[in-house]
């Protein structure tokens, strides 16, 4: 027997996307350290967003939820900071690609050797260098909404950042999306 779902709006999570708001710094940063707990050696998450949306935050976040050691800043003037784990795990490589010119400034930089390297790689200003960043990895659009509020859009390519972001979604709402095909109750709009 199958469940049946109802629902009165339109599900804002896909297959490949999650869509969460933020309402103060403190939940983005736990939504980081939900996220960091299923990070494994290799994942690339990709940060995209203006300055103040949130992307250290939710940096700071991930690594909580790594257990990596030291206090984690934006390493705008450095581009790279490499925070080792407080016990067993990954390292977190966490970029920041504000100040790079053009794609020739991020291979100077060594990005590649953190991207299909052995840690957590969290890059700031990925799309500066889309040129070089992995075709599977998550990427997360973060807008400014108010003061404190922030729209977290999550897009996965690859079958593991979908299993990431179905674990996040359970995680979260305690249930799993609705098929896509789902019927909205009698008397909402589609």
């Amino acid at each position: 027997m199958s469940e049946t779902w109802r629902w009165c709006v339109t599900p804002i999570i896909t297959e490949n996307a999650l869509d969460v708001i933020t309402h103060s710094p403190k939940q983005t940063h736990l939504l980081g350290a939900r996220l960091g707990a299923l990070l494994r050696p290799g994942d690339v998450v990709c940060l995209q967003g203006d300055l103040g949306t949130g992307k250290t935050c939710l940096t700071q976040g991930i690594g909580a939820g790594l257990d990596v050691v030291g206090v984690i800043h934006s390493p705008t003037f450095v581009y790279i900071n490499e925070h080792q784990p407080a016990n067993v795990g990954p390292y977190l490589y966490h970029v920041d690609l504000y100040r790079i010119q053009d794609y020739f400034d991020a291979l100077s930089l060594g990005l590649e050797d953190y991207v299909y390297g052995n840690g957590v790689t969290v890059i700031e200003w990925a799309e500066r260098a889309i040129e070089i960043i992995p075709a599977q990895r998550l990427w997360v659009t973060l807008t400014y909404l108010d003061h404190t509020k922030r729209r977290l859009f999550f897009e996965a390519s690859g079958a593991r950042y979908r299993e990431i972001l179905r674990t996040l979604e359970r995680e979260l709402y305690g249930r799993p999306s609705p098929p896509t095909d789902a019927q909205p109750l009698e008397g909402c709009s589609a």
